[in-house]
């Protein structure tokens, strides 16, 4: 099995990456790993209020009325 320690800009250690292959042997091997899944789709509808919404942040941003944040801030967020 093929892992990849995923990492923050510190080196800790926040995940885990495997294969999607090794993945769908390891749920056919235990059944429980299904029950870990959370794919939530987002809504369309969701995602265009957070589109709305992102957009209007930048204009305010660049009319000096909204302060930006630091890109880390952001990828710390994802």
């Amino acid at each position: 099995m093929k892992l990849q320690i995923i990492q923050d800009s510190k080196g800790k250690a926040t995940g885990v990456y495997i294969p999607i292959n090794e993945w769908k042997e390891l749920k056919r091997q235990y059944k429980v790993l299904g029950d870990l899944e959370a794919e939530v789709p987002i809504e369309k509808d969701q995602l265009l209020q957070e589109l709305k919404e992102a957009i209007r942040e930048l204009k305010l941003i660049e009319q000096g009325k909204l302060k930006a944040r630091p890109i880390q801030a952001l990828l710390d967020e994802l």
